[in-house]
């Protein structure tokens, strides 16, 4: 093993360029999240098979991802390591973008449709995932310990930007005049210009990045990460570096399966949900349900709101695991209240509690695993645990419909309430997390 050297400091706006183009990711992320299940819903999916729309996003990050990281640790072409993934994934995004909501727009059949939309999401969701993956590694790659709390802090901040323009891109051209209502199973104007909006921001802020980072050569990257630059075109096993994961992996990974769960939940539910308990309407075709699904988009900028406000807080506490703790414990009490909320102004602190834990989510499971990695295989790590990410997400999916029909007695509002008791049982399971460092 060569010597290790220092990485050098980085000014603000190097660890801004490094992330920057996370800001386009991230709007095409918030896009598919706010009106994935409108979009289905206005097709004709039944609301008890919702959440099988969810399936695709998860299982391609599941399948993506780690295939980026361990790729990308061994690759060194005259554009970088990571970021001719990065391109392709953008690239790719860009082009299903405008081809995803307009899957009723084509004289299709019913079922037709929803087979060209499935495609449509399953490609979108590879190249979101390729195109994400790439700037958590590049702080990996290229930001010292010292200034990794600031980059993870400015990735979090443009991630949630991105989150709160993608979430009101379809009220916001409402507003403008283009309309908000659309034949039956037509995805309305409002959404459909929305997509195309978003991929054009998306391409640009990629481009961007591209055009202002340059990554490490492996050989100057083996001497900043202590490596044998050999390791670095090494082929690798991932059962045996599932194998020798550090514990935290793992126990994480315990906490992450609860999270996201109640995520997947608040995606697929909060539409449908808050059209009948506040519009009382669930009629895809109406100007109410329509609008109840515009203001969705407000309360998931509202919850990136308040993840900003509390991504300033985390740092105050002593520990990690209190901060997780108490996250997740404010989400949890925000998701139950959206039962008793009947006026959508007041709906405004839930979400904002909400935004806690999302802040949480996002920031401390990753800041607590790098603790514990040193930088060999690194993009394989983060790939791998990108699987306590999606797997509960496919779990929560295929048990979606089972839950909304016996459990909750087909009430979309109440699987918010089921949303909120599985925040909780995360929030009791970090204290199993023991924190390590290597």
């Amino acid at each position: 093993m060569s010597k290790i050297l220092q990485k050098p400091n980085l000014s603000f706006w190097k660890i801004w360029n490094i992330n920057f183009g996370f800001f386009g990711v991230q709007i095409a992320y918030a896009l598919q999240n706010a009106n994935n299940s409108r979009i289905f819903q206005t097709l004709g999916a039944d609301p008890h098979n919702l959440s099988y729309f969810w399936i695709l996003p998860p299982l391609m990050g599941i399948l993506v991802q780690p295939i980026v990281g361990v790729m990308s640790d061994r690759t060194w072409t005259r554009w970088g390591r990571r970021i001719p993934y990065l391109f392709v994934g953008a690239l790719v995004s860009v082009l299903v973008m405008c081809l995803l909501p307009n899957a009723g727009s084509f004289n299709l059949s019913v079922g037709t449709a929803m087979v060209f939309g499935l495609i449509a999401l399953m490609l979108l969701d590879t190249a979101i995932n390729m195109a994400m993956q790439p700037f958590k590694m590049m702080v990996g790659d290229m930001v010292n310990e010292k200034q990794k709390k600031l980059a993870f802090s400015v990735q979090s901040f443009i991630c949630n930007a991105g989150n709160f323009a993608g979430f009101l891109f379809p009220i916001l051209f409402t507003y403008l005049g283009i309309k908000n209502v659309a034949a039956k199973g037509v995805v309305p104007d409002s959404v459909i210009y929305s997509f195309y909006v978003g991929a054009a921001i998306l391409i640009l802020c990629v481009v961007y990045t591209i055009l202002n980072v340059k990554e490490m050569p492996p050989e100057e990257y083996a001497k900043f990460h202590g490596l044998d630059e050999k390791k670095t075109h090494e082929k690798v096993n991932i059962v045996a570096l599932l194998k020798r994961a550090p514990k935290v992996f793992w126990t994480v990974g315990l906490v992450q399966f609860f999270c996201w769960s109640a995520f997947v939940y608040m995606w697929t539910y909060t539409a449908p949900g808050i059209a009948e308990n506040v519009w009382g309407s669930s009629d895809t075709t109406s100007a109410a349900y329509q609008n109840a699904a515009n203001w969705v988009g407000v309360l998931f900028a509202v919850q990136s709101v308040g993840s900003i406000i509390w991504a300033a807080v985390l740092p105050f506490f002593k520990s990690n695991k209190s901060a997780y703790f108490v996250s997740l414990l404010l989400g949890a009490i925000g998701f139950v209240t959206t039962i008793f909320i009947k006026d959508q102004y007041v709906l405004f602190a839930s979400y904002l509690l909400i935004g806690c834990a999302w802040a949480a989510i996002l920031a401390l499971p990753f800041t607590i695993l790098t603790n514990a990695l040193d930088g060999d295989n690194l993009g394989a790590y983060l790939g791998l645990f990108n699987g306590t990410i999606c797997l509960p997400q496919i779990v929560a999916a295929l048990l979606g419909g089972v839950v909304f029909k016996y459990i909750v007695h087909s009430s979309s509002i109440a699987m918010l309430v089921v949303a909120g008791v599985l925040l909780l049982i995360g929030a009791c399971s970090v204290f199993v997390i023991k924190e390590n460092k290597k």
